[in-house]
């Protein structure tokens, strides 16, 4: 009988470790899952900062371009219409090396 005893009362101690055990891994995995969350929000958070840093960035870059080469369109409408056109010059050069007459 002292066996029974002993042996139901191991029994009670094992399930009660067995609960702790339960208890532990179910305490740990809702930590996780919690730093889990947590990081994967702080995770979004700076991407979506960068993102939107990379793309203010990225349209400064496209205006300022836009506007060098409106300037350089400009620049250059103005000194062909500033040319002077010497026809004579352009007839001779043209029959002296396309034509091949002098």
């Amino acid at each position: 009988m002292e066996n029974d005893n002993t042996l139901e009362h191991l029994l009670k101690i094992e399930a009660s470790a067995a609960a702790l055990v339960n208890d532990a891994q179910a305490e740990a995995d809702r930590r996780i899952h919690e730093n889990e969350e947590k990081n994967r929000k702080t995770y979004e958070e700076r991407f979506r900062v960068e993102v939107q840093r990379h793309e203010s960035a990225v349209r400064k870059e496209k205006d300022k371009l836009k506007e060098q080469y409106q300037q350089m369109l400009e620049d250059y409408r103005n000194g062909i219409s500033s040319a002077k056109t010497d026809v004579e010059k352009f007839s001779a050069l043209f029959n002296r090396y396309v034509a091949g007459t002098q």
